[in-house]
């Protein structure tokens, strides 16, 4: 474990801060940002050592060796800061999404966009086999976007479901966890629970987050050690495929009305800019859009440069 000091840990909220925020919008995730501000390494392996030895430690040689074996001050940091985002851009992404949907959906393909970048620079060499597990990765994802009608119910065992889920691939860095919930519907319940603070209903989802980082962490561990490069192909095939669900300009289909009395679009198809404006009758900002795609693909580049920068100076140190 590394000897750290209060600057340190520090920095680590603040990335942890990053991680959170990049959780709360479905885009970029919050394993990509752990990745490529270089502490992703030892948060598999931290949340690896929480578990039945874990606990063997705490009742033979007290908390202080438990908290040691787990690197409880690291992990402590970095959740820390994950919470305090997801509660402050939690509010900001719903008023943005009410007001401004289309600004919104083009910052995040471009969050999508930069992520794809990051992570296709770890893959020096393409093999056949790493080429077919970019196209399972985009086809799962699309059929998942196209068949899949994007309403369940808010229930206690489904938001443990969606948490359960949702960590998991929040730990991966490729797709994130909000992007899942997008996709089976439970995104705007997500962000409700956490603006009324329903205590039900982030327990429900919390204890699907704990469940699902003691397991997935562990065979996540297992994918990268055995196949790494076959998984991260996987992974930028989940994110080039999730570009169909964040697309801005979108024909309703089907839609409901959920218990508050809003319409909620459950099938939905891309079209163009100018489709979408004959449609609708609404402006496409299509400027605006572009703006903010490529806001979106400043930022995740920015982040990336600015740990790389952190990096070698550290080393230098």
């Amino acid at each position: 474990m590394k000897t750290r000091n209060r600057k340190d840990y520090f920095l680590l909220t603040a990335k942890g801060m990053a991680m959170g925020a990049a959780d709360v919008v479905p885009g970029v995730s919050g394993g990509t940002i752990a990745f490529i501000t270089g502490i992703y390494d030892e948060l598999l392996n931290s949340l690896k050592q929480l578990g039945p030895a874990a606990l063997k430690i705490l009742f033979k040689d007290g908390f202080a060796a438990f908290w040691q074996h787990i690197n409880g001050f690291f992990l402590l940091s970095v959740f820390g800061g994950i919470l305090i985002s997801l509660k402050t851009f939690a509010a900001l992404i719903t008023t943005a999404l009410n007001y401004y949907p289309l600004l919104v959906w083009g910052f995040f393909s471009g969050l999508i966009a930069a992520s794809v970048y990051l992570l296709v620079k770890v893959q020096p060499k393409w093999k056949a086999t790493q080429w077919i597990a970019l196209l399972i990765g985009i086809g799962i994802v699309v059929g998942i976007s196209i068949a899949k009608p994007a309403h369940v119910p808010g229930d206690w065992w489904m938001l443990f479901l969606g948490g359960f889920i949702a960590i998991c691939a929040m730990i991966l860095p490729g797709i994130s966890g909000s992007f899942i919930l997008l996709l089976i519907g439970l995104y705007p319940i997500f962000l409700n629970a956490i603006n009324q603070l329903d205590i039900i209903a982030l327990a429900s989802f919390g204890a699907g987050c704990i469940s699902g980082l003691l397991i997935f962490s562990r065979v996540l561990v297992w994918l990268l050690a055995r196949f790494y490069h076959t998984t991260i192909a996987v992974l930028i095939g989940f994110l080039i495929g999730s570009l169909n669900v964040t697309w801005p300009w979108k024909q309703v289909i089907s839609s409901a009305v959920n218990r508050h009395g809003e319409v909620i679009p459950l099938q939905q198809q891309n079209v163009l800019p100018a489709q979408f404006t004959h449609l609708t009758g609404l402006d496409s900002q299509l400027a605006g859009v572009i703006i903010c795609t490529i806001l979106g693909i400043v930022l995740v580049v920015g982040i990336e440069r600015i740990a790389e920068n952190l990096n070698k100076h550290k080393i230098s140190d």
